[in-house]
């Protein structure tokens, strides 16, 4: 079987691991210069650093198994077993546990971090009428209703946006935090239902060997598509990169990509691993109500600032991993990341220095990346003053934006993952995967670009072409 894969981020690159590794001939095109999508490798003051994703979700297996598999096995390890914060109220407070992903389970998981009307006001969750979600909700909707503004401003969107960038209170429920969804239809009270899933996952964690939650890679994350890449040529794949998909079309035994360079490529199937819009774009011709849909997904920018510090320069280094922050704080940064404590590898690349990093951007909010570098990386460390009071002079910062970087799940979003997947059941030898359907994590696209090769493995081969009525 000959098959294309369109695009060279982590999710086309595990499809087409998957692939090769079956005895598919693969080729790999990403129109960028380089693989990895958003996992991308830089320095900052000679350290390497991570300029994108910087974690693996371990108590998923198929980011794990891959690095395993690509050979990274040895390089995996955990974070530094040190809390985050949340700076709220004027001061870092240790990031309440108890909850799932914001919700609380009681009111006093969140003591310290709401005010007392904030807790009050969760605990009267349990004597309002019975819970009601349908079909979906917005998260930030539905705690605000059952439990207060307050959770939500305060917990529930700064976790969330550490994720999505996105808004709290048009973000799936359905899609984001699944398990509370399933709870929520069978529990009168959201409390309840919070408790419910803790015990699922408590029982869950039963007669396992303890494990972290996360991981990441030594030299870091960026890592993970470079050992892919080097694992499919070795397996015979052909992988280019700084070339564009133009244009995509069925053929009487298959599939056609018409490649910016004049060229083009013929195969029994194709693998759509690129963001909705170029997806939206490749299939107008063949799929229109699917590229309708498509073209319709938003999506979230954000930058990250990278900074390098002489440890004998800073009064004291901050505690923690890092912390997180509402938006109702009205900062600038959204999040800090303390690298050289998060990560042991980072601090023994230069035992002198001390690296972090910001992120900037939610939904919605895109003029500070059109500021200048240099504005950005003052208004970093201006946050940073006022939350830790850092205020030393970096001997070297790096930024990154990422454009269009974070598709949005907003309320919907399983159903619009339906539709289009429905619209393209009628193209044999045609699946689309990636962080706008299956989950934006590490492991989720993994899963994905895996599961959408297993599928195009199992596909008949194809016939003479029908019309599909669009």
């Amino acid at each position: 079987m000959q098959v294309i894969v369109i695009g060279g981020g982590i999710t086309g690159l595990a499809a087409a691991h998957r692939l090769t590794h079956s005895g598919a001939r693969v080729t790999v095109v990403e129109a960028g210069d380089r693989f990895g999508g958003k996992l991308r490798r830089g320095e900052v003051a000679g350290v390497g650093v991570d300029l994108g994703a910087e974690s693996i979700l371990a108590r998923r297996p198929e980011a794990v198994e891959l690095a395993e598999a690509a050979g990274l096995g040895d390089a995996l390890h955990p974070p530094a077993p040190v809390g985050a914060a949340i700076w709220t109220g004027g001061a870092l407070r240790p990031l309440p546990k108890g909850q799932l992903m914001g919700v609380p389970g009681s009111a006093a998981a969140l003591t310290g971090v709401l005010s007392d009307s904030g807790l009050a006001r969760i605990a009267r969750d349990a004597e309002l009428p019975p819970l009601q979600v349908g079909e979906d909700a917005g998260i930030g909707a539905l705690v605000a209703e059952r439990m207060g503004h307050e959770v939500v401003d305060r917990l529930v969107e700064p976790l969330l946006g550490g994720v999505y960038a996105g808004d709290a209170y048009r973000i799936s429920l359905r899609a984001a935090v699944p398990q509370l969804y399933e709870a929520a239809r069978t529990h009168d009270s959201l409390l309840a239902a919070v408790r419910a899933v803790q015990r699922q996952q408590e029982e869950a964690r039963k007669g396992r060997p303890a494990g972290p939650v996360f991981n990441g890679i030594d030299g870091g994350v960026g890592r993970l598509p470079e050992a892919v890449a080097a694992a499919c040529r070795a397996a015979g794949a052909t992988l280019v990169s700084g070339v564009a998909v133009t244009g995509l079309r069925r053929t009487a035994r298959g599939w056609a990509a018409a490649l910016a360079d004049g060229r083009s490529l013929t195969a029994d199937g194709v693998i759509l691993a690129v963001p909705a819009g170029a997806a939206a774009r490749l299939l107008a011709a063949e799929a229109p109500a699917a590229g309708r849909e498509l073209g319709a997904l938003e999506y979230a920018s954000m930058a990250l600032v990278t900074l390098a510090f002489r440890r004998a320069d800073l009064a004291r280094l901050p505690g923690g991993s890092g912390f997180l922050v509402p938006a109702v704080e009205g900062r600038t940064i959204k999040a800090a990341t303390f690298t050289s404590t998060k990560w042991g590898w980072a601090a023994a690349a230069d035992p002198d220095l001390f690296v972090l990093r910001t992120s900037i951007g939610r939904y919605g909010e895109a003029g500070p990346l059109q500021w200048e570098d240099a504005e950005l990386v003052r208004a970093a460390r201006g946050d940073l003053g006022e939350a830790v009071g850092l205020a030393a002079e970096p001997v070297d910062a790096v930024v990154t934006r990422w454009y269009d970087g974070l598709p949005q799940y907003q309320v919907g979003h399983p159903a619009w993952v339906a539709r289009v997947r429905g619209y393209l059941a009628a193209l044999p030898g045609l699946r689309l995967c990636g962080a706008a359907y299956d989950g934006v994590g590490i492991a989720a696209c993994v899963a994905s670009g895996t599961r959408a090769a297993r599928e195009l493995l199992l596909t008949p081969e194809a016939g003479p072409r029908e019309e599909t009525g669009e």
